[in-house]
This record gives structure tokens, C-alpha cells and sequence, in this order.
């Protein structure tokens, strides 16, 4: 078993972590109310979403491993500055959001397993994440999310700790349900909007330059050309594949545990992630209840430093500030102290008196309509002969980013109309 564990941490690369960072609190609770509200009728969008995920999330690997360049620093010098700063700021705010909610999230996960009170819980999960991320070395704090990375794999085995009505989640995966009503598009949006999220465009193709800088393939970010093999694109390629795959069965298994508990019960008001694993149970007992609160814990220590490095890669490379996990604190003083100060204001959210769940949702709303403009601009890089040379988008990602762009302005437009 340990041997196992150690060959899957090995293959796991940046795509792997960043599609585990997709399923944090924040997710989790988007998926929890999505099963509780809708049952099994928007389970289609799990298998829906997969492709396009792959595709833009393969575009965004792919620009950081052949420049060498973060997402923000390829934008600046390519193209319009009030396009590169609203997209950071927007991002900046939004990652803010989710961080705070997410920590919040994981310290009242914490309150239903040790005798910690959400302060304690709260301060404590804060002081972890910025330790790790600021004074770790890059190769060990690498390590250390691959781990993390394993904790994922709760929401499937507390899927299979309930009774499932396998015959209507398999129709319900396959054929595609809709309906024509704000809540049930909104929904969509929201969905979307937490799956292809903004902050994990910046995140993956920064961490491919994080990688080259490991293997010695760049002196620093931003600074040099890496040369590229096949085999290098093959394995980015894999990993992307592999990352999205698990991001998108959690969501698969996390809707099914929340459509045949809490929905089927009539619980449909969700508040936070820990409430989810609260009310799983007196329906699916102790050790699912258990699971889902490990769950919650286990990916929001992976899911916060993304948010907050995500945030600090773009605001420094806006701004051409040193950068990298791979340097020190001293080496890049602004770096770390954006994650710092975006890590400690997180706090703060969890003191607003909005509800969590409703900043949650929002935020993830706020994504889906920072995608469709930020995709546009992705794609319009991966096809950039002098950006890419040789290296730019296929045929098949191009339709497929094309789509999905068009469908997330789509619902932009949508949700604008409504609130208007």
C-alpha cells in the first residue's frame, strides 16, 4: 500500500494538484447545495464540463511550459495593461472570497472532530497555510500538496457509504436535464464557473514554469526560453488529463452523497461544506459524516495556497516583482507577502455578516463571469505563432475552447439581464 501511495504522489504533477484544488470547501458546498436542490438533474454537468476543462486548463499548462512565463506576464507583454489589471483585480478579489470562505469552511470542518473552537480552528489553519507556502522549500511543499492531494479520494469511498439509486445517476449523468428557470441557470453558471475557475488558469501555468525551474530548464520566471520536447507536451498533456478527471469525479461523487441524503430528506438550505458533513450524519452515518469532514480539511490545505499563489503570481508578475515558491522569502518579499496578506484578509471575510454560503456562491458566479473574456485571451495566445512557435493550440482544443467560451458568455449575458 505504501509503495502504491508513493508511485501515484510521484505521477502526481501540476494538473493533478490544480484539479484537486478545484474541489475545495468552496466547491464542495456549490456541489453539496447543487445535489440537495437539484437532485440528480444537474449531475450531467460533471461528465459535460470534462473536456472543456481539459482544453483550457491543456492551454494554460502549455503557454507556461514553452514560454517559460506565468499567465499575467505573458498577457502584459502581449497585450492591453486595463485588460491585464481588471482581469488581476477581479481575480485578486474573487480569490479573497473563496479563500476566506474556504478557511472558514475547514475550521468549523475541524470543530466537528477535535475540541477546537472555530477561533482557535481558524487561527490555526491560517497560521499552517502561511507557514507551508512562505517557508517550505519548493520541492518539499510539492511534496507536501501531493499528500494532500490523496485526502480527495474521501468524497468517493463516502459516496459508497450510502444507499445510491444507480440507475437514475447513470441516466442522469448521461442525458442531459434542463430547466428553463433563473435558479436552475444560475445554478449552471455557478457550476461552471466553480469547475473552470479563473484562479486555476493563472496557478497551473505558473507551477509548469515552477517545475522547468526545479529541472534547471529556466535560470527564473519570466527570464529565458525552455526548450521543449514531445515527451515533455506528452506528459504535461497526461497529467492535465489525469488532474481534470479526479476533479470532476469528486464532483461527480460529491453531488450523488448530497442528491441521495440530503435532497431526497429535504434538506435544501446550505450554508457551509461543514454543514454538509453535519447533516450526512443521521443519513449516511458516522463514518461518512467522518469522511466528508477529512475531505473538507485535507483539500481547503490544498485549495488556500492556490488561491493565495494563484493571486500573487499574477500581481507580481503585473507589476514585474521577483516571484516563485521556488525563492525564498527574501528573494521575493512581494510575492510572499501578497499570499500573506491575501491568506490573513481571509480572516476578515469570515467576520463579514454576509452569509458564507452566499459569498461562496457569488464568488463563484463572479468566476464564471471573469472566464468567457480571460478564455478568450487564452486562446488567442495558444494560437500565437510568435508566442507558441510551433507549440500552438490543435484543432480539437480550439473547438473545444470555443464552445465553452461561447456557453459562459452565454450565461454571462444571462445573469447581467437578470440583475439589471
Amino acid at each position: 500500500m505504501k509503495s502504491l501511495i508513493q508511485r501515484l504522489k510521484k505521477s502526481f504533477g501540476p494538473g493533478v494538484i490544480t484539479g484537486i484544488a478545484d474541489d475545495d470547501p468552496s466547491g464542495i458546498a456549490t456541489y453539496s447545495q447543487t445535489g440537495a436542490i437539484f437532485g440528480y438533474g444537474q449531475l450531467w454537468l460533471a461528465l459535460f464540463s470534462y473536456p472543456f476543462m481539459v482544453a483550457i486548463q491543456e492551454m494554460c499548462a502549455r503557454i507556461g511550459l514553452v514560454t517559460g512565463t506565468g499567465l499575467a506576464g505573458i498577457l502584459k507583454k502581449h497585450y492591453s495593461r486595463p485588460i491585464l489589471f481588471g482581469a488581476v483585480a477581479v481575480l485578486a478579489i474573487t480569490n479573497i472570497i473563496n479563500l476566506g470562505a474556504d478557511l472558514g469552511a475547514m475550521a468549523s470542518a475541524t470543530q466537528l472532530i477535535t475540541p477546537l473552537s472555530f477561533v482557535q480552528a481558524l487561527l490555526i489553519l491560517t497560521a499552517i497555510t502561511i507557514i507551508t507556502e512562505v517557508f517550505i522549500p519548493y520541492p518539499r511543499y510539492v511534496s507536501f500538496l501531493k499528500y494532500l492531494a490523496l485526502t480527495v479520494f474521501a468524497y468517493i469511498i463516502a459516496a459508497f457509504a450510502i444507499h445510491q439509486d444507480w440507475h437514475t445517476i447513470f441516466l442522469s449523468t448521461i442525458i442531459p436535464h434542463f430547466e428553463w428557470s433563473t435558479a436552475y441557470i444560475l445554478n449552471v453558471t455557478a457550476m461552471l464557473g466553480t469547475t473552470i475557475s479563473p484562479y486555476l488558469f493563472f496557478w497551473q501555468a505558473d507551477e509548469e514554469v515552477e517545475e522547468e525551474l526545479m529541472h534547471h530548464k529556466i535560470r527564473a520566471m519570466g527570464r529565458g526560453v525552455p526548450k521543449i520536447t514531445k515527451g515533455d507536451i506528452s506528459q504535461m498533456r497526461a497529467d492535465t488529463v489525469t488532474g481534470m478527471f479526479i476533479s470532476n469525479v469528486v464532483t461527480f461523487f460529491i453531488i450523488i452523497t448530497a442528491a441521495g441524503t440530503l435532497g431526497v430528506n429535504g434538506i435544501t438550505q446550505i450554508t457551509s461544506a461543514a454543514q454538509v458533513a453535519e447533516s450526512l450524519r443521521p443519513f449516511a452515518g458516522e463514518f461518512a459524516s467522518l469522511l466528508f469532514t477529512l475531505g473538507i480539511v485535507g483539500t481547503g490545505l490544498l485549495a488556500v495556497p492556490v488561491l493565495a499563489g494563484s493571486a500573487a503570481y499574477a500581481i507580481s508578475e503585473s507589476f514585474n516583482w521577483s516571484e516563485g515558491l521556488s525563492k525564498t522569502f527574501t528573494q521575493a518579499k512581494g510575492f510572499y507577502l501578497v499570499i500573506i496578506l491575501a491568506t490573513l484578509t481571509g480572516i476578515l471575510v469570515n467576520l463579514s455578516p454576509i452569509n458564507p454560503m452566499t459569498m461562496l456562491y457569488y464568488a463563484a458566479i463572479l468566476n464564471g463571469l471573469l472566464a468567457p473574456p480571460l478564455m478568450i485571451l487564452i486562446l488567442l495566445v495558444g494560437n500565437n505563432k510568435k508566442i507558441m512557435g510551433e507549440r500552438t493550440n490543435g484543432k480539437l482544443g480550439n473547438i473545444l475552447g470555443v464552445i465553452i467560451t461561447i456557453i459562459m458568455s452565454l450565461l454571462t449575458l444571462y445573469f447581467l439581464y437578470n440583475i439589471l
